[in-house]
């Protein structure tokens, strides 16, 4: 069994009680590490707490989407025509499901295609009522921002291309009108029309940060029926008689009465939408394919629509990966900052050890007087250079979770302590101790016996 040589024991003790004799010196000498080992265990907190919210993130938006989302209101640009009139924009229809159909058949590498519609509307159920969203969704909306159906099924094909009254409820919405009940097959009044509840949604949990930082919505608050049913039981603007963009351009040139001057922006906005799509996701089988994949539905869709840009195509993906980057080059300055802090941590316990040589050169002569080898004392020096860099160490430690704590409290950063940061300061803390050790170590153990004792 391994056992420490009772030499080594004694340097040990000797050590200790050195550095508890001087107890405010030693505080003072690991003041570098205590904060240096801190700096590190927070920054790399926050650092994984970034990253753990980055990759929420993209699997909130989904994995190698291209979102396009109609513009509702454009800035009007007057054109000089050939005979010297002023005409408005070209007419453009908008983004509809023939867009789908369009890019579906089209462009190759599409693994999935998600139009929505979304309604603002209320919910009715046993004198409950709320405001909610409906979203006209295909199965595929589901798959794109990996939601789960916990209770019950997905819309089937025939309610898909029937436009059937079904709908899947979001789990907040089940548990609001549902609380003690089983929510599957009973009927709900959304806006004025009664859907039967064929599924609910799994509870998804998501910051309202991310949410806000997203653009997105609660899936947990949305009903989401099919697509068909949205277009046909609820609203579909491509059939409204005249078109509401056609209302706008009869009415600038006066043939249909202005609106009431009181009327607000809301409802000004979606009297001029006339988007079929509020929004369509598509899906792209391997990465390097998003950038192309957007520039061609640039293309396509200013050419379907008459050369009207009425439409954005972004790609969520490449911005978080961007800000992903951006995190990370922000914890490399910070984590070289902490690394700075712990060498000067190790240069500051090197230079009270230095000094420390210097006040007990007389305890350093009697002890080799007394027959202590060189190695005797190099190990003292070692051990309380060591002590006070792993004692600096345990109070960086839990000071850096307390900052940590307080990050994530007071200013609403999440952070994420692993145990490989603590190990990996507390370890770093140890070596610079050892190592900045070493040559006050040397320099007591080459002192000359008799000169040490008749040192004043």
């Amino acid at each position: 069994m391994f056992s420490i040589p009772p030499r080594v024991l004694a340097n040990l003790y000797v050590a200790f009680g050195a550095v508890r004799t001087n107890k405010v010196r030693s505080l003072l000498t690991a003041l570098g590490i205590i904060f240096g080992v801190a700096a590190v265990i927070a920054m790399l907190a926050i650092g994984n707490g970034a990253q753990q919210e980055i990759l929420a993130q993209i699997k909130l938006v989904g994995v190698n989407n291209i979102v396009i989302r109609p513009i509702i209101e454009q800035k009007e640009e007057k054109v000089e025509a050939a005979h010297g009139k002023q005409e408005k924009r070209k007419f453009s229809p908008g983004l509809t499901v023939r867009d789908v159909h369009n890019i579906q058949e089209t462009i190759p590498g599409i693994t999935q295609l998600s139009p929505e519609i979304i309604l603002d509307t209320h919910v009715i159920r046993d004198g409950v009522r709320r405001s909610a969203k409906l979203v006209g969704v295909e199965p595929a909306y589901f798959t794109v921002y990996n939601l789960e159906i916990g209770e019950g099924k997905m819309f089937n094909a025939e309610e898909r291309i029937n436009g059937a009254a079904v709908c899947v409820v979001g789990y907040s919405i089940k548990a609001r009108f549902f609380p003690t009940e089983n929510a599957l097959g009973k009927r709900i009044k959304v806006g004025d029309q009664w859907l039967t509840i064929v599924g609910v949604l799994r509870e998804r949990s998501v910051s309202e940060a991310s949410l806000r930082k997203l653009g997105i919505r609660d899936f947990n608050m949305d009903i989401y029926a099919p697509l068909q049913s949205v277009l046909i039981r609820f609203k579909n603007r491509d059939r409204v008689t005249p078109s509401m963009q056609q209302r706008d351009m009869f009415r600038s040139a006066g043939m249909v009465a202005a609106t009431a001057d009181d009327e607000d922006e809301a409802t000004r906005l979606e009297r001029k939408n006339y988007h079929q799509l509020d929004r369509l996701v598509v899906q792209v089988e391997d990465t390097r394919l998003l950038a192309p994949t957007a520039d061609i539905l640039a293309r396509m869709l200013k050419r379907r629509h008459y050369e009207v840009v009425d439409y954005e195509v972004e790609i969520p993906e490449l911005l978080l990966k961007q800000q992903q980057r951006t995190h990370d080059i922000f914890n490399y300055v910070l984590g070289a900052i902490a690394g700075i802090s712990l060498l000067v941590g190790g240069i500051g316990i090197m230079n009270i050890m230095l000094a420390s040589v210097l006040e007990r050169i007389k305890e350093i002569g009697l002890r080799l007087s007394i027959g202590a080898k060189k190695s005797d004392v190099i190990q003292q020096f070692l051990f309380e250079a060591i002590m006070i860099s792993v004692a600096g160490g345990i109070l960086g430690v839990i000071l850096g979770i307390t900052l940590a704590y307080m990050v994530a409290e007071f200013a609403d950063i999440p952070t994420v302590i692993s145990f490989a940061s603590i190990i990996l300061s507390f370890g770093v803390a140890a070596t610079v101790g050892l190592i900045f050790g070493i040559a006050p170590a040397r320099k007591a153990a080459n002192q000359d016996p008799i000169a040490s004792l008749r040192y004043e």
